[in-house]
């Protein structure tokens, strides 16, 4: 689509009274930014994991196993090819690299339950190695809403013939599921499925459980305010006549342009770019952006990508 094109739908030419309101109020989420990604992304840096299409596996793996030779010491860095391994299926591997993460970041608990999910999928026999059952007891000792120890904790439950036990956790786990965590899907299968085998009837506690709203810290970048204005300036801001409002929106973007090349390393305001370019109508310059923001920061294309997902940018 031509830049001329996308345009029609924008400020510029004659953006839709919702979508002034929502780049002029700054706190309005965007339905495509709902998908919360905690499952993948508990553990610290796990989102700047390498992107599929910006290099080839190997290579990508490559990159991530010479960052953890160059920077032993990092965290961040064996977190990273953990998650790279564990999605090509190396699950030993992911594990060993989690190990070399949970010894410098003993703290994170997101990091603890995805070593205990790698050594679960790394098992050949056992269901639920003690090696990995530990890793979760500890994901939980550190904060007890983990929800992937959690998931794992009922699933012993289970194998252990606690089948209502782990139903009601599983329940538990769901009732603090925000709306559109990745996992809320299989885990209401996995809780119809095991109700299914075992004759216990779930379909009305399944009808009667909703996902929690989204809290303000777990929302996305991608969904959070864009920098500028105050509330109150912005209230003021909604009386303005239309073609003021355009171009104080204009100011705002130009704004963050503006920050981004005085500072490219700001991963966040990429997020806020593309955000505002989607919600504009100006779509190849979202896409445009998110190229832009990969090559300043090549580490964080993982989560820049990830976040142009969220809001529909092309490509991504």
């Amino acid at each position: 689509m031509s830049e001329s094109n996308e345009m029609s739908g924008s400020t510029r030419g004659g953006m839709s009274g919702a979508n002034r309101a929502i780049l002029i109020a700054a706190f309005v989420l965007l339905v495509a930014a709902i998908g919360y990604a905690i499952w993948r992304d508990s553990a610290p840096v796990s989102a700047d994991a390498p992107v599929e299409g910006a290099m080839a596996p190997s290579d990508q793996l490559a990159a991530l196993e010479a960052r953890t030779k160059s920077e032993p010491d990092s965290a961040e860095a064996w977190t990273a090819l953990g998650a790279a391994r564990f999605d090509l299926g190396d699950f030993a591997g992911a594990a060993a690299a989690y190990e070399k993460a949970t010894a410098l970041s003993p703290e994170s608990a997101g990091l603890w339950s995805a070593l205990g999910e790698a050594r679960v999928m790394a098992s050949e026999r056992d269901p639920m190695p003690a090696a990995a059952l530990a890793a979760f007891e500890k994901a939980i000792a550190l904060d007890a809403k983990d929800p992937r120890a959690r998931y794992f904790l009922a699933v012993k439950k289970d194998i252990g013939g606690d089948h209502q036990g782990a139903i009601d956790d599983w329940f538990a786990l769901l009732a603090d599921t925000p709306q559109g965590a990745p996992w809320e899907a299989d885990l209401r299968r996995t809780i119809e499925q095991v109700g299914k085998i075992h004759a216990i009837d779930v379909a009305p506690r399944l009808a009667a459980t909703e996902a929690r709203p989204l809290t303000a810290d777990e929302m996305p970048v991608a969904a959070r305010a864009i920098p500028g204005p105050s509330r109150a300036d912005m209230e003021a801001a909604s009386q303005l006549p239309k073609g003021q409002q355009d171009a104080m929106i204009a100011g705002m973007v130009d704004g963050l342009e503006a920050k981004l090349k005085a500072n490219p390393a700001d991963v966040d305001r990429w997020i806020m770019l593309m955000r505002s370019r989607m919600t504009l109508g100006e779509t190849a310059k979202a896409a445009q952006a998110l190229k832009d923001g990969i090559a300043a920061n090549p580490t964080a294309a993982g989560r820049l990508q990830a976040q142009a997902q969220l809001l529909g940018v092309p490509g991504a």
